[in-house]
């Protein structure tokens, strides 16, 4: 694949990127107008609602009420593991579509809450889902997005890992299957 292709995947996922930050950057646009002052509101009974909140720390709302100084902290720390989503995303092999997906949701979704942080000094969630005495913490289209990509890149590693033991375990079931294989290598003495 030649330099101008690799380029243009990877920047395919980064306009993917990009469009998750916007939906996230509106929708949050649109809890603010729509939920600020007002009360849950139901989408699905039971299941889903949409409520405004405010959260000063970091995922399901913990180190709440650190002041300025924990709002810099926090974004600093955003700041950093954005980029080392993007370096990780550069040096990722084009061929590995899952680990490029994957920072890309990782990239759109803390950069979204990143800039509410910096902008705001908070993040704003809206995403309430519950069922009977379950409730999960208020969230947004970013922390979605963050779990998401972490998921995908846990999932990878797993089955990469479960391959490679595979491998090896088949290599050292069959020496003969080896030993024809490094025969085959170049440079590999007859």
């Amino acid at each position: 694949m030649t330099t101008k292709e690799n380029i243009g995947w990877r920047a395919a996922y980064l306009i993917a990127a990009f469009g998750i930050y916007l939906t996230d950057q509106a929708s949050k646009a649109w809890a603010v107008r729509s939920l600020r002052f007002k009360d849950a509101v139901d989408v699905i009974p039971g299941l889903l609602n949409f409520i405004y909140a405010e959260n000063t720390g970091i995922a399901f709302s913990q180190f709440q009420d650190k002041g300025a100084f924990g709002r810099w902290i926090l974004a600093a720390l955003a700041a950093l593991a954005a980029i080392g989503v993007l370096i990780y995303f550069f040096k990722t092999p084009r061929n590995e579509d899952k680990v490029l997906g994957a920072c890309a949701l990782l990239l759109a979704g803390i950069c979204g809450n990143l800039t509410d942080r910096v902008r705001l000094g908070y993040v704003i969630d809206f995403i309430d889902v519950h069922f009977r005495s379950f409730h999960w913490p208020t969230f947004n289209v970013a922390d979605a997005a963050i779990c998401i990509g972490a998921v995908l890149l846990a999932l990878d590693v797993f089955f990469s890992k479960k391959q490679e033991q595979s491998a090896v375990s088949s290599q050292q079931s069959n020496p003969l299957q080896q030993q024809t294989a490094d025969n085959a290598q170049p440079g590999a003495e007859n």
